[in-house]
């Protein structure tokens, strides 16, 4: 049975799951490792979390209707958790129960309780009467509504516009919580922690605080442990998961099977991280940089306990898929932490047209020219948003080439507030006088055979912003016999400080270009890796080299400017912060509301963000010669 036991072993956490379409073997495969003493998993997102909670306000309106509340049978049925963790925890009970290790999971989204409470009874039926506890507090929709009506201004995160010019109806709000509530369940007894929404990495920190006893003002160890946490939160992406090296893999056939990580957290917050034995892909210094970049927002990392200084951090490879990670240091955390606002945004459709040959440029100028005039001026003004976009269009290609690889997408995006506009039965609907205009395209033109994407599905704005943490009722329930009988309440942290804007800087002594010698034309991904992700609107993107001298040339090359030239027309004019992880030799930007409103509102195709980084490389620059000789990634 795992157990904090010896003060000085590290504990070892598994890291099973980095969203609700993960493998449904993870914590089974992790469980059956009598070595590994937790597990962590993460089945929601931003994106998951509008669904839910504009899910529970629906049922809120059923009860209200009905005059009672649903039954347990019911509200399974109408459940606003992620019923994918389920079908992956199902398998692992036998192996949780034989093995002893601990399990600590944000999937409870909007009915945290409801999820526990399922939990508990799988596990009964099985033989086991597992302690199972649930984290309290992430739901602060009516506090948040007090504090609107008091008159509190909030500010998005991404876009600095206030809840006024936002222009949407709040639906529900929920706060990420911190690691605390998770070290008190566990010492408490709990087997199985089943939260709502703490932050990404906060059960990675809590299991470790449970293990060391860490106190609450230790920060160095707990901004290690966070950085552990994020290192370990998706799963595979540490492993060989949407790594710039992947190719790397495919030779050595190691990309099928990624093994699951695990963080080995030592008592001074440092950690070492493997994966899996008997498992595909691999852990290396470049595997770790890529995760350690991906989705944050500059050299301070916030928690709600504690935040990390990643300007230090160092990885240093120990052994084959053994890495350790060092040099992070702790202050104290905010007096807020983050908040998602949902809003019902309205009905949005999309329709699809495949073109193919020559004078690509003139053919979307027809398509786009005919829709609008089938449109109409009238129903033009109705929509809130309609963008006409081509997509996958490299030019004419070789002869080698079959058309379907020359074909590309024109894609017609809309969005509005009033469903009626997409009915397709109607001679004034959207995707009637869309059909209107096939039997008048330019040639090199065929519709999708599949019409479904033009029928109107609603859609939901998210509000990033910041709510103080003494609002957030947190709190431990225990679903098992104890001495405490009633809600354990989490203090606050006991002490806090205000952070400004992160600090941004281009390198501070920069290496005149001139001096790597000659250089030749060729894509930035030749000799740079990337990764890049998404925090609402915003996108972040971080590049890195394998050696010291790229790393004196990708600082001094890789400007703010310089990253606005390679966007191009993608760049929209919004802020680009930069700053360098120097022992990584890393470079990382922030592009402050790069993507349009984010995931469940976004006109895009890349809504989180993860294609960022590999169109970047893609771009052709000066690269020196010497380096290109050395062999491309």
């Amino acid at each position: 049975m795992a157990s904090p036991t010896q003060a000085n072993r590290p504990i070892r956490i598994g890291g099973a799951s980095g969203g609700f379409t993960d493998r449904v073997q993870a914590i089974s495969r992790l469980a059956s490792d009598p070595d590994v003493d937790a597990i962590v998993g993460d089945w929601l997102s931003e994106n998951v979390m509008t669904g839910y909670g504009a899910g529970k306000e629906k049922r809120r309106l059923l009860e209200q209707e009905r005059g009672h509340a649903l039954s347990f049978e019911e509200r399974v049925h109408n459940a606003n958790y992620a019923s994918t963790f389920l079908q992956c925890f199902e398998p692992a009970i036998g192996h949780l129960q034989r093995n002893g290790a601990k399990l600590v999971v944000n999937a409870g989204a909007n009915d945290t309780e409801l999820l526990a409470q399922v939990v508990a009874k799988m596990t009964r039926e099985r033989g086991w009467e597992a302690k199972v506890a649930w984290i309290e507090g992430d739901e602060v929709t009516d506090q948040f509504k007090d504090l609107m009506a008091q008159g509190k201004e909030f500010k998005n995160l991404c876009n600095g516009k206030t809840l006024k010019e936002w222009g949407h109806e709040p639906l529900c709000a929920q706060a990420y919580l911190g690691s605390l509530g998770i070290t008190e369940a566990l010492k408490q007894g709990a087997d199985i922690v089943i939260c709502g929404r703490v932050s990404d990495a906060a059960p990675t920190i809590g299991l470790a605080a449970w293990w060391h006893g860490w106190k609450v003002d230790m920060f160095d160890e707990l901004a290690g442990a966070l950085v552990a946490g994020h290192l370990i939160e998706c799963s595979a992406f540490i492993t060989g998961g949407y790594y710039s090296g992947f190719k790397d893999l495919m030779r050595e056939k190691k990309h099928l099977n990624l093994g699951f990580p695990i963080a080995e957290v030592g008592s001074t917050g440092e950690c070492v991280i493997t994966k899996e034995k008997n498992t595909g892909g691999l852990v290396n210094v470049e595997t770790i940089t890529s995760q350690l970049i991906y989705e944050i927002s500059g050299p301070l990392y916030f928690n709600s306990d504690v935040v990390a200084n990643l300007g230090d951090v160092q990885a240093i490879q120990l052994a084959p898929d053994c890495v350790r990670v060092l040099g992070i240091t702790g202050l104290a955390p905010p007096a807020t932490t983050r908040v998602g606002i949902t809003a019902h945004g309205g009905y949005q459709a999309e329709w699809h047209f495949y073109l193919v040959g020559l004078d690509m440029e003139e053919k979307i100028q027809w398509m786009e020219e005919q829709a609008r005039y089938a449109i109409g001026d009238e129903l033009l003004k109705k929509f809130t948003c309609l963008k006409f976009q081509l997509s996958g269009y490299t030019g004419l290609g070789d002869n080698e080439m079959s058309q379907e690889r020359c074909t590309a997408d024109f894609r017609i995006f809309a969005q509005a507030s009033d469903k009626e506009l997409f009915d397709g039965t109607k001679p004034d609907g959207f995707a009637r006088r869309l059909y209107e205009t096939v039997l008048q395209s330019c040639p090199g033109v065929s519709r999708s055979n599949d019409l479904r994407q033009s029928a109107p599905k609603p859609y939901f704005e998210y509000f990033v912003t910041l709510i103080p943490q003494s609002v957030c009722n947190h709190q431990v329930h225990l679903l098992f016999p104890s001495s405490v009988n009633t809600p354990t309440s989490i203090p606050l942290p006991p002490s806090t400080k205000e952070y400004g804007p992160q600090r941004s800087y281009d390198t501070s002594s920069p290496i005149p270009l001139s001096t790597f010698g000659p250089t030749k034309p060729a894509p930035l991904g030749y000799i740079v890796l990337a990764r890049s992700g998404d925090k609402a609107s915003d996108a972040n993107v971080g590049f890195f080299v394998r050696r010291e001298d790229e790393w004196d040339w990708l600082r001094s090359f890789l400007t703010i400017n310089k990253v606005k030239e390679l966007l191009g027309k993608d760049w929209s004019g919004g802020r680009i912060d930069r700053f360098e992880m120097k022992n990584l030799r890393a470079v990382h930007f922030l592009l402050k509301n790069h993507l349009d409103r984010g995931y469940n509102s976004g006109s895009g195709l890349d809504t989180l963000a993860k294609n960022l980084g590999e169109f970047l490389r893609s771009r052709v620059v000066d690269v020196p010669q010497k380096f290109l000789d050395r062999g491309r990634i």
